[in-house]
């Protein structure tokens, strides 16, 4: 695996990991049939959507990291209870 796909499998920068492999674990499952998967791909963009605004506030009010890590992103979602997505 190269350099650029262990960093996008790694937990701490991609918060949608688990909806990304949800998404491609039903595609295959149906033959790359995209109907039979819309709503992995609708679970997977809020993801995205959702951790990018969090991104994007923590860059606004300067808090490093940007993208807060897997530890972080489990007691956000412990806070709110559970996955908004």
């Amino acid at each position: 695996m190269d350099k650029n796909m262990q960093r996008m499998r790694s937990q701490d920068v991609n918060p949608c990991t688990e909806e990304s492999d949800g998404s491609q674990k039903c595609l295959d499952a149906n033959n790359y049939d995209k109907t039979m998967c819309s709503a992995y791909f609708l679970r997977y963009k809020n993801c995205r959507k959702y951790w990018h605004n969090i991104m994007l506030n923590r860059r606004r009010d300067g808090v490093k990291p940007d993208m807060p890590t897997a530890e972080e992103r489990q007691e956000i979602l412990a806070a709110i209870g559970g996955k908004p997505y």
